[in-house]
């Protein structure tokens, strides 16, 4: 090969190796769409029987679904902790420290620490206009909102839907049980606009909140964090979706999510921003299982083994689309991934830094999402509270300690710990601890090496950042 022939082809090859967008002088805009509580089994797109999700089917035609996508946590503060900061919960602060307290309450006096760089903080230093739709869950108290953490505006609750005066249980009657919680705020911003909305109309308010900010903000970068409160329960759908699932209340609310991310992307169509913009749909963690249990109104998990409070995969592995045309790549990808991923990829594509000496959990996916690379990682850390249950390296997957989801009981503590082979086995039905001693002893050393580079949460600084 001549060498003018050489110095021709690697500029291309360069090219090739970027994001599409990145070629364009515009910056990218990003729209992250977080579901509460939907499991890996609920969408038709992911093998549901009778939930009808055309448009969240639709959307991973055109780009790529995951099947073997984390989240950071198995309960809701936690997670949204991690994807805002691609952070372990571990590492942010926001991991609670019995079962009590794994999220933030109506009463609680703190909130996500001031230290934290959010992805809206971040961006909003790259001159994005950065918005928060839906449920917050990281602080309630004025000093915690999100116009804290760089978000120019919000709208919606402060936690979840079910701490209101009205909560999810009913008495012998069939009437709602009056809880010991102020009631639900609604927040435009920093200012309280309503109390006790009525959740029936929640999805098609947002929906409007999400499009209207779009198409104001159609000429400028911007950041949009929609985080529907649902499904988790109290399960609420309007007149036009209620009563029309063959799943009953859980599949009407479900159903109206999916027209939601609909009515989202047809106006990304509409004003000609849809190659410009990055999005994202997954859920927080896994389905709320008891619920199911009891009346019905929870979500199921699919193949996976149990659900939301647990480390086994249906607590932590999440159903997750990506959706950008002419960037992201056509394919169904089993590529490990994880929501802090989010994180240090949507930085790099928007010309963003990192915050410095901040460790990061999360890794830039880019090559995954363009279809240039199958694996960036294979490593995933399942934690209970500050507490490391689970490794995953490679195919096998180690427990040190199980639970089942919202147990009262201890964890059960495995000695020797339970090996899985989660591409062979993603149910985690068959221990094959005993054939592969090396791969325990493998996993066993991954872990150590990790805990040895977390380091302690400082919980004194949390309660005097709590107070100033």
């Amino acid at each position: 090969m001549k060498r003018h022939s050489i110095f021709l082809i690697v500029p291309v090859l360069l090219l090739l190796a970027v994001p599409a967008f990145s070629q364009k002088t515009k910056q990218p805009n990003f729209i992250i769409i977080l579901a509460d509580d939907l499991g890996y089994g609920d969408l038709g797109i992911y093998g549901h029987p009778t939930i009808r999700t055309p448009n969240l089917d639709k959307m991973a035609l055109e780009g790529t679904r995951f099947t073997q996508f984390y989240v950071a946590a198995n309960v809701c503060s936690p997670s949204r902790a991690a994807l805002l900061t691609g952070r372990l919960p571990v590492r942010n602060g926001v991991f609670g420290t019995s079962a009590a307290n794994k999220v933030f309450f109506t009463n609680s006096t703190s909130g996500l620490p001031k230290r934290e760089t959010t992805l809206a903080k971040a961006l909003k230093g790259r001159g994005y206009q950065t918005a928060i739709v839906g449920k917050w869950h990281l602080g309630s108290l004025p000093e915690f909102l999100p116009t804290q953490y760089g978000f120019d505006a919000y709208f919606g609750i402060p936690y979840s839907n079910d701490m209101g005066r009205e909560s999810f249980r009913t008495d012998a009657d069939g009437k709602p049980v009056i809880a010991n919680n102020p009631r639900l705020p609604l927040y435009r911003n920093t200012e309280v606009v309503e109390t006790e909305p009525d959740q029936n109309l929640l999805t098609k308010r947002f929906t409007s909140e999400v499009t209207d900010l779009i198409t104001k903000n159609r000429s400028k970068p911007f950041f949009i964090y929609y985080a529907s409160p649902f499904p988790h329960v109290p399960l609420h759908a309007s007149p036009d979706f209620a009563g029309k699932s063959k799943r009953g209340i859980y599949g009407d609310v479900v159903e109206e999510l999916d027209w939601s991310v609909g009515q989202i992307l047809n106006k990304l169509k509409e004003l000609k921003l849809d190659k410009n913009t990055f999005v994202v749909f997954l859920s927080d963690n896994g389905p709320w299982l008891m619920k199911s249990l009891i009346d019905e109104n929870g979500g199921s998990a699919g193949l996976l083994y149990e659900a939301k409070g647990s480390t086994y995969e249906g607590g932590m592995r999440v159903p997750a689309i990506a959706w950008m045309p002419g960037t992201v790549k056509t394919q169904v990808s089993s590529a490990v991934a994880t929501s802090m991923d989010l994180y240090p990829t949507i930085l790099k594509w928007a010309g963003a830094a990192a915050p410095a000496d901040t460790p990061l959990d999360g890794n830039d996916i880019t090559g995954i999402f363009t279809g240039s690379a199958d694996k960036v990682t294979d490593i995933v850390y399942y934690y209970e509270n500050n507490d490391l249950y689970a490794i995953r390296k490679g195919p096998y997957k180690l427990h040190f300690k199980t639970n089942a989801s919202y147990s009262q009981k201890p964890a059960a503590v495995h000695n020797p710990p339970l090996l899985y082979n989660l591409e062979h086995d993603p149910s985690e039905k068959f221990e094959i601890g005993r054939k592969y001693p090396q791969v325990i002893e493998e996993l066993t050393a991954a872990s150590k090496k990790h805990l040895e580079s977390v380091k302690p949460v400082d919980a004194e600084l949390d309660k005097r950042e709590a107070k100033q």
